[in-house]
């Protein structure tokens, strides 16, 4: 149950994080984003 909520909890940030990467106009914003995005989206597929 836990396991669940915490994947929700994860693809949620993450999908913020992807559309404030796709509508930030700063490159240093949108790098900064991208580096949040990808451990994000490595929980999200329970990759270790």
């Amino acid at each position: 149950m836990m396991t669940i909520v915490y994947l929700a909890i994860a693809a949620g940030i993450l999908a913020l994080t992807v559309w404030n990467l796709w509508t930030e106009k700063d490159w240093r914003k949108q790098a900064s984003a991208a580096m949040v995005a990808i451990p994000l989206l490595l929980r999200v597929f329970l990759v270790k």
